[in-house]
């Protein structure tokens, strides 16, 4: 590192030194240099030591403390959540077929840890994400025996009494069934009032929709069912 001074004596001159042994001088008056120092100037001498003084080479440079970690914050209050749910479970030969905790007639159903009800699990999702908790494979993991053949309503009414807890009700709801047989359309409006009656929903914030899926792979084939669900939560006025 170099230091530099600027030292004002006389005569007028100016004297770059870039090492004791090689001295350059420059006189203000000589035609390339005319106009470049105000006249007030009685000399400018500028030099370079070849090496950092002592004192600069004895500062240390200290690290910066680190802040002691805060105390987490708690979540924001937001006035509404959205959370969206996915679910598909396989169709086998001689299982109840359950939607909505319907018993749709079929000749097949699914194949799950609990009733595998494809529509309620996809709501719990739905919910749970929308709060920011944990998906209902880890609230209700499929290891633990006591969910073995469960109706999914008792997940379903948890994940409501966790909406409400967190000081949300719901907004609206609207769901779709991807499925290629059974039809559903005489089943609509009964799985659709259940669901209601397990949200503590009015039926104008409850939509549920149903779709083939054009015989393409699984469920095309009537070899799977599978729902989507969008919900929106609302804070609840104090």
């Amino acid at each position: 590192m170099a230091s530099s001074s600027l030292l004002f004596s006389s005569p007028v001159s100016l004297h770059l030194q870039t090492s004791k042994r090689t001295p350059f001088s420059f006189s203000p008056t000589s035609p390339n240099l005319r106009g470049f120092f105000p006249s007030s100037y009685q000399s400018l001498r500028i030099s370079r030591s070849p090496r950092p003084s002592a004192a600069i080479s004895a500062v240390q440079v200290e690290q910066p403390v680190a802040d002691a970690p805060s105390s987490p914050r708690p979540p924001p209050v937001l006035p509404f959540r959205v959370g969206h749910g996915f679910d598909l479970h396989r169709l086998e030969p001689g299982l109840p077929l359950i939607i909505g905790g319907i018993d749709i007639p079929h000749d097949r159903g699914c194949e799950a840890h609990s009733d595998g009800d494809v529509l309620l699990h996809c709501v719990v999702d739905a919910i749970l994400g929308a709060l920011g908790l944990p998906d209902i494979g880890q609230i209700f993991p499929d290891t633990d025996p006591k969910w073995s053949g469960a109706a999914s309503s008792v997940f379903l009414r948890e994940a409501v009494r966790l909406m409400h807890e967190a000081g949300y009700e719901l907004g609206n709801l609207d769901a779709t069934l991807i499925l290629q047989r059974p039809k559903l359309s005489p089943h609509k409006e009964a799985i659709r009032a259940n669901l209601c009656d397990l949200l503590g929903a009015d039926p104008s914030v409850v939509n549920l929709k149903a779709k083939t899926h054009e015989k393409v792979d699984s469920l095309g084939e009537n070899r799977s069912i599978a729902a989507h669900t969008v919900v929106l939560l609302m804070r609840k006025k104090s």
